[in-house]
């Protein structure tokens, strides 16, 4: 089923089709151009046994469409993924929350639920297992992929990394010192968020998503808002809209921030890595400014926003605003016209742009191998104006191309919050915002979707609500979820003492892809 992709969908409007039909459209699709931007299992009913279907929904990024389609309960299905890589990970996760098998998977292994061998025994042991009579129900160790060959070796990094560092496991196979192949293993950070939820609209659904990625607290925030709101029929006034684009780009502003320091930290230019770590933290200041917290938690509210700026608060934070804007620019400038810091990052880290449609990149990273994928051009949250910004592309896949994006979006965020801070000056006051009651019967059967440009990338939420308006599922996708196959694919062909810089040029979050 096509629609807008402000449109909510009444299920009754998707009747169930076969799972072969479903194949065929998202192979038909995406070979068209389109985007995956969710597939996930879609149960019957909010009993945890429930059987589940599937549900796919797909973007198409010139015209503003979504399609959507579903399928009955199922337990297997002919996968996907030989055909459409973009469909990997996704199915992956079906099997592992659903148990719905994708027969014929080249890579069906855990993405979250990281096995351990004490924990596995201990549970075959209590559903009445025997370890000694039942060998073969024993944990196995982590299937890793393996290099074979007498001048192969394997260096294995993580899960606890040095430092104050999310945990991730890194399994490189490498021929001397050139990478062959990095299997990338997550999970450590799995909380079961979505799980919870289920049943909502609830109060605590928003704070949690606050939570997702604690580095895109507004980007989460907004999404699910932007949902809500869209299934509710409620209108966000004009005010609201610009204060939302604030904190979203002072977000943006203050990861970018960071990361260029980061970047020029690992080429070993100090200047650059020392400065920026102390702008991020005017960025995050002014965000405090707003709203009494430095990374935007309590900012949004469903309806609408939960802070407002008076004509003293706009001017203070112009004057924040253009003082950190002066200082980032002269540091990365530095940084961008320094032959050591450019020889260093041209080449490094490549990703094709071929690599980078099939694999469904979003964000910086698919901008930088050629791709025009950004959610706030071609599914704007609002009729806001964009201040003659347009999506940052660069064609050479490589850390200086994940630099340049970053380094040119800087620019863009300052111009647009000079207009919408300047802009709120002449706006009215905002309008009375429904209370949470209002917003908390939602209409039944029904599936809505929210994208928004996080600074990562697009953040993706879907939900489907039962017959009592409450959500039945709720799938919140991170940008990181697509972007990490990018990034073992950037270390292919490359030293393995290329791995902190080229990890630093994607900066991918491991609690938004664990959940």
């Amino acid at each position: 089923m096509l629609f807008d992709y402000r449109d909510t969908v009444p299920l009754s409007g998707m009747p169930p089709v076969s799972v072969e039909e479903l194949g065929a459209f998202v192979r038909r699709y995406i070979a068209e151009g389109w985007r995956l931007l969710a597939l996930f299992g879609l149960p019957e009913s909010s009993d945890e046994n429930a059987p589940a279907g599937l549900c796919c929904v797909l973007a198409q990024d010139s015209s503003h469409y979504l399609a959507a389609m579903r399928t009955a309960p199922l337990q297997s299905y002919a996968s996907m993924t030989p055909v459409t890589p973009q469909t990997h990970l996704f199915e992956r996760e079906i099997f592992e929350q659903w148990g719905i098998r994708p027969e014929g998977h080249p890579w069906l292994k855990p993405v979250r639920r990281i096995p351990d061998a004490a924990e596995a025994n201990a549970r075959t042991q209590a559903e009445g297992g025997s370890l000694a009579a039942a060998p073969s129900q024993a944990a196995q160790p982590y299937p890793f992929y393996r290099v074979e060959g007498e001048e192969i070796h394997e260096v294995a990094v993580g899960p606890v990394h040095a430092g104050v560092i999310e945990p991730g496991h890194f399994r490189f196979q490498c021929h001397g010192e050139n990478v062959l192949n990095l299997e990338i293993a997550l999970g450590y950070q799995h909380r079961g968020l979505e799980r919870m939820l289920v049943r909502g609209p609830l109060a605590r659904c928003l704070p949690l998503l606050e939570c997702a990625a604690g580095d895109t607290t507004i980007g989460h925030a907004t999404a699910h808002c932007v949902l809500v709101e869209r299934m509710a029929g409620c209108v966000v006034g004009p005010r609201a809209h610009r204060l939302r684009r604030v904190g979203l780009e002072l977000e943006r502003l203050a990861n970018h921030t960071g990361d260029l320091g980061a970047i020029a930290g690992d080429t070993g230019f100090l200047p650059t890595a020392s400065w920026n770590g102390r702008i991020r933290g005017d960025f995050l200041n002014t965000t405090a400014c707003l709203c009494g917290n430095r990374f935007g938690r309590g900012l949004l509210r469903p309806g609408g926003t939960a802070y407002d700026l008076d004509a003293d608060g706009c001017a203070d934070m112009l004057a924040r605003i253009r003082a950190a804007g002066r200082d980032v620019r002269g540091a990365v400038d530095v940084m961008l016209h320094t032959e050591s810091v450019l020889e260093r990052l041209t080449g490094t880290g490549y990703v094709s742009r071929e690599s980078a449609q099939n694999l469904g990149l979003v964000g910086m990273a698919a901008r930088a191998c050629g791709l025009k994928v950004d959610a706030r051009f071609h599914f704007p949250l609002a009729d806001l104006p964009t201040r003659d910004c347009a999506p940052r592309v660069e064609t050479t896949g490589d850390v200086l191309a994940r630099t340049l994006v970053r380094s040119k979006e800087i620019d863009d965020s300052l111009r647009l919050l000079e207009a919408d801070i300047s802009t709120l000056a002449s706006l009215p006051p905002l309008a009375e915002q429904p209370d949470a009651e209002a917003l908390a019967s939602l209409p039944p059967d029904t599936l809505a979707v929210s994208q928004v440009e996080g600074w990562r990338g697009e953040i993706c939420h879907v939900a489907v609500t039962g017959p009592d308006g409450r959500f039945l599922t709720y799938k919140a996708i991170d940008p990181s979820f697509h972007n990490w196959p990018g990034l073992a694919m950037a270390l292919r062909g490359n030293q393995i003492s290329d791995f902190p810089l080229c990890n630093k040029s994607f900066n991918l979050s491991y609690c938004g892809h664990d959940l």
